[in-house]
């Protein structure tokens, strides 16, 4: 079994795209494979747009990054290849999210 450890900066964070849920307060992130990243990383982590704004030509902000570590490493997938990212069944509520926020 293969485990990715990701690291994101928490001041980069959209506190707008912050949205409640059942059991929590939630941001959904992206993890776009970077096999050639300067850096080593496996993964870039970033801050996901909904498919409006990806088909606008927005991108969503970087927030970190990530490494697989141990199991085996996937071969490489096209982006064009990916299903359609879920998107949450709530609708954001910044102000009341924004209210207890740690950071």
């Amino acid at each position: 079994m293969a485990v990715i450890s990701a690291s994101i900066d928490v001041t980069k964070i959209d506190k707008e795209r912050l949205f409640v849920g059942k059991k929590g307060k939630y941001l959904d992130v992206t993890l776009i494979e970077t096999p050639n990243s300067q850096y080593d990383d496996d993964y870039m982590v970033v801050q996901s747009v909904t498919k409006e704004e990806r088909e606008g030509g927005m991108q969503g902000a970087i927030l970190g990054n990530g490494k697989i570590f141990g199991g085996e490493r996937r071969e490489v997938v096209e982006p064009s290849q990916f299903a359609p990212e879920p998107q949450p069944q709530s609708k954001p509520t910044p102000a009341s999210v924004e209210d207890d926020v740690p950071f």
